[in-house]
């Protein structure tokens, strides 16, 4: 039976996908481990290190899918490592070349190089998501560009603000994680092949050709150093998925406030039934906003194990390495259930224009009290302004009715602006700033970024 979020029949669909699952799958993982030894044994033919007929052989006859899975398990669970017991079964599908398989490597080598292809695999899949997440915030951006709603700060009406920035922001984030993704895959998708302390000592001076060689038959950067006990790069993977749901949870955040009843200003996608509870028909709880919650809590405790498993012992780690091998697949799997809610839940986005704009006018001028004060500012100086527009608004919040009627009940006010320009000045939709074109620069700016 699962045991975890990760493989439960119930879960893992709500935790991760199935395209980021299969690139984490065991068998897919020992598949990569003999792409990997089939790349060194053509990289060593074409250096002149084994014969070109032992690499043919080598790459016709070793296969992951048709080992002995039972076995690899066994002798994996007695030495500690999968790669001797896989070279173990691959030397034998090898025939006559067997000998020949893995020439010069060490277990490290193997492993490393494997985890890089898986991390290439799961980065496609990471920057598909986040181009779909793009496109859908770029046309609430600018669907809502001009709708007003009530900007908050402290969890209290601040100033306004339109949603169509709001979302600006959310994209924003999301267009510079695109450009951290492909910034990173030069530093992180490069391979490992230096040998048993990192030196290349049982290839002569054939080591750093046949490095070369290797890494040009998987595609992936040739290293400038060994890097056996140097995890920065693992280390910044699961730390850009950090960032990446980090900026996920904060949207996630934004929607479950501003969909609970005291503010009724976004719904995730209607589907019958989702987000229901069992005693309580009225509930429509906001499930995929949650589970984003959830999954970059994960993600954040995986990205501070990776960065504890950098510090490593001397030329080959003892523990930290193997904590890698917890962190990478369930950060990533995370983050792809993480980015999948968000494309269901941004994709449907319900939007209540109506709602935004009674909830705006909720503290009857309140919240633009800074336009009335910028406004008297210039007659009676800035100091002043600020005393008596926040005589007013205790006015306000003490006996009710409008800021424009307390504003107009003070002579000093009065006597400086004319009604009209109260009334003007105490809009909210009237003290947007340059909020709508913000949008606008956060659209082109997306729009160059493709």
């Amino acid at each position: 039976m699962a045991s975890t979020v990760f493989d439960s029949i119930l879960f893992r669909d709500a935790f991760g996908t199935p395209a980021m699952r299969a690139v984490f799958d065991d068998n897919e993982l020992i598949r990569k481990y003999v792409q990997v030894e089939i790349a060194l044994a053509k990289a060593e033919a074409r250096c002149g290190v084994i014969p070109v007929a032992a690499a043919e052989e080598i790459a016709a006859c070793c296969n992951g899918d048709t080992l002995d899975f039972d076995l690899l398990r066994h002798e994996t669970e007695i030495v500690g490592y999968p790669i001797l017991p896989l070279v173990h079964q691959i030397s034998k599908q090898a025939g006559e070349s067997g000998g020949y398989v893995h020439w010069g490597a060490t277990t490290q080598d193997i492993m490393d190089t494997a985890v890089v292809l898986q991390l290439r695999d799961a980065f496609d899949l990471v920057e598909a998501d986040i181009k779909t997440l793009r496109h859908a915030l770029a046309g609430l951006a600018k669907r809502y560009r001009d709708t007003p709603m009530a900007g908050r700060t402290h969890l209290q009406q601040a100033l306004p603000i339109t949603f169509g920035y709001k979302v600006a922001i959310w994209l924003d984030m999301f267009d510079r994680h695109a450009e951290r993704v492909a910034q990173a895959r030069p530093r992180i998708l490069v391979g490992e092949f230096a040998g048993a302390a990192g030196t290349l000592a049982s290839l002569g001076d054939k080591g750093l050709a046949v490095q070369k060689a290797m890494m040009e038959e998987l595609g992936l950067g040739v290293p400038v150093s060994t890097w056996h006990v140097a995890r920065d790069g693992f280390a910044e993977a699961v730390n850009l998925l950090g960032l990446i749901t980090g900026s996920l949870g904060k949207i996630a955040y934004d929607v479950m406030i501003m969909a609970s009843n005291e503010f009724g200003e976004l719904y995730e996608p209607f589907v019958k039934g989702r987000g229901a509870s069992s005693t309580m028909p009225q509930k429509r709880n906001p499930i995929s906003s949650e589970l984003m919650l959830a999954c970059a809590k994960g993600v954040r405790q995986n990205a501070g194990l990776m960065l504890d498993a950098m510090v490593q012992d001397l030329e080959r780690a003892t523990g930290p390495w193997h904590a890698e091998w917890i962190a990478i697949p369930e950060a990533f799997i995370l983050a792809a259930g993480a980015l999948n809610q968000a494309k269901f839940m941004l994709g449907g986005l319900i939007v209540d224009e109506k709602a935004m704009l009674k909830n705006l006018g909720m503290t009857n001028g309140l919240i633009v009290a800074e336009a009335v004060m910028m406004g008297l500012a210039p007659h009676i100086g800035r100091q002043d302004a600020h005393d008596v527009v926040y005589d007013a608004c205790r006015v306000v919040n003490e006996q009710g009715g409008r800021l424009a009627d307390a504003l107009n009940a003070i002579p000093s006010v009065a006597s400086r602006l004319q009604p009209e320009l109260i009334e003007r000045l105490t809009d909210p939709a009237n003290y947007l700033g340059s909020a709508s074109q913000m949008v606008d620069q956060v659209l082109a700016s997306s729009a160059r970024l493709g």
